[in-house]
């Protein structure tokens, strides 16, 4: 959980600067370049304190890319994608906080403090913006630093999850958090860092993690191509496939009802061919799922577990969802006597009387005609 808020971008509009040659301009006049001491960050400068001003913090964002950055570039994180980290640097990002992402920050001093006491090291505030020597669009917004007995330094990443997430502690990071905290290494120059966990508000998992040098370099190179490509010249990467860019997508422009645009035939013809083939083949798994799942079910017959040497295999039971048109068909009196009126909101009266603001709050649906 980095210490600042996560970005949600919003519709398109607002500053839309281009960071490339001039988000170093912009970072040198924030904040002067101050070297720290020596063998404090061995391969990294602190450009901007942890109490500077958030509209200063967020200038500075914009100019490189973070350890928060680098998952969600990579189409290795769940809550965003290229797209998103692309929208941010160009300044639409909003910077909302989620729920999870408030509360997360609120917990980092007690995931720190509770790290420290098992691992038995003290542990330091993290200092502010930090920005790689060499590279200036690496920055890293450290959580916490631990101090070994020898006064080595080490980046602590500090993370809240919930409860369903906690199998994927069990013995190794997940791929997001190691990620984010070897690119801290690869800022900083440190050897090791530690990743600290606190799951299901009841338990900490801590790892420590060494310096990977060849995942430091991959991960460096693609990035560093990334930030060249789709920051400095401007082109905007391709969406992937995730739940968080679909809904980006849906809230990026300001809808005209029947707008209409041109768009490329061919380009058009070959996604057209790839969703149909795609649609054939997800209609294809689903139907050998069913069978699978049909001859499951018909070895239960009347059972509902289905044991291996006394041990449950499978279970079929009787608590899915309720049907309720089938209830009131079969059950017309029990099923009066149970129906109340709930209060719904009158969506045909409103989009009536307000058909702009009822536009607003509907979903764009994609549909593609059939052929032939």
């Amino acid at each position: 959980m980095t210490t600042r808020p996560e970005s949600k971008p919003p519709a398109r509009g607002g500053d839309a600067r281009v960071p490339g040659a001039k988000a170093e301009e912009e970072l040198c006049s924030i904040a002067p370049e101050t070297l720290p001491a020596p063998g404090e960050f061995p391969t990294a400068r602190l450009v901007l304190p942890a109490d500077a001003p958030e509209e200063q913090w967020h200038a500075v964002r914009r100019s490189g890319i973070g350890g928060s950055d680098v998952a969600a570039v990579l189409g290795m994180n769940r809550y965003g994608g290229p797209l998103h980290v692309w929208e941010e640097k160009h300044g639409r990002g909003d910077y909302v906080d989620s729920e999870a992402a408030e509360c997360g920050r609120e917990l980092e001093d007690t995931i720190a403090r509770i790290f420290g006491r098992r691992a038995g090291l003290p542990i330091e505030p993290a200092p502010g913006t930090l920005q790689h020597i060499e590279r200036p669009w690496m920055l890293a917004n450290l959580d916490r630093i631990a101090v070994e007995a020898d006064g080595a330094r080490a980046p602590v990443e500090c993370k809240n999850r919930s409860e369903h997430q906690a199998r994927q502690w069990d013995d190794e990071v997940p791929d997001a958090p190691a990620l984010q905290l070897h690119w801290y290494l690869a800022v900083t120059g440190y050897t090791h860092g530690y990743v600290a966990a606190l799951i299901g508000g009841n338990r900490v998992r801590w790892f420590r993690l060494e310096r990977d040098q060849e995942l430091i370099d991959h991960l460096v190179t693609y990035c560093g191509a990334w930030w060249q490509r789709h920051i400095v010249d401007g082109v905007p990467p391709a969406p992937d496939g995730s739940a968080a860019t679909t809904e980006l997508l849906a809230h990026l422009w300001d809808v005209g009802q029947d707008a209409t645009t041109e768009v490329d035939p061919v380009e058009t013809m070959i996604l057209k061919t790839r969703r149909r083939e795609l649609w054939d083949r997800i209609a294809a798994d689903e139907y050998e799922l069913s069978e699978v799942e049909n001859q499951m079910r018909a070895r239960l017959g009347a059972a509902e577990v289905a044991l291996i040497g006394g041990r449950p295999a499978y279970t079929w039971r009787q608590n899915g969802n309720f049907a309720p048109a089938r209830f009131r068909k079969e059950q017309p009196e029990l099923a009066a006597e149970y129906t109340h009126q709930v209060s719904a909101i009158d969506t045909e009266r409103l989009a009536a009387d307000h058909p702009k603001i009822y536009s607003t709050y509907r979903a764009r649906v994609l549909r593609v005609p059939s052929e032939g």
